[in-house]
C-alpha cells in the first residue's frame, strides 16, 4: 500500500492493518521529512485519544492528514505504532 499526497510518497509499506476502513500503516514507513507537529487531538469511544501530524509538502500545508494513537485501548492495540491518513492523502495499491 502506498499514501501519496501532493505528487509525494508520505508512506509505503506492504504491512497495513485496516481498521474502519481506514489503512493503518507502521509509523516506520512514515516519510518524516513531510511531517510537521500538530497539537490536534480527538478521542475515540473504542480506539482511545488520537494524535496528529500535520504534512508539509512542495510548501503545501495539510492540517492534521495523518492520526495514530500513542496510547491506544487494549481492544485496538493492533494499531499500535501504526499511522493513518485522511484529508485528500490517496491510500491505494
Amino acid at each position: 500500500m502506498k499514501a501519496t499526497w501532493n505528487g509525494a510518497v508520505i508512506a509505503q509499506s506492504d504491512d497495513t492493518v485496516v481498521v474502519d476502513g481506514n489503512h493503518y500503516f507502521p509509523a516506520s514507513s512514515l516519510r518524516r521529512e513531510f511531517t510537521t507537529f500538530s497539537n490536534h487531538r480527538t478521542s475515540c469511544a473504542w480506539k482511545g485519544q488520537a494524535s496528529y501530524y500535520s504534512l508539509l509538502v512542495n510548501g503545501e500545508m495539510n492540517a492534521d492528514a495523518v492520526w495514530y494513537y500513542p496510547d491506544p485501548k487494549p481492544e485496538a492495540d493492533m494499531i499500535r505504532d501504526r499511522v493513518a491518513f485522511w484529508k485528500g492523502v490517496k491510500v491505494e495499491v
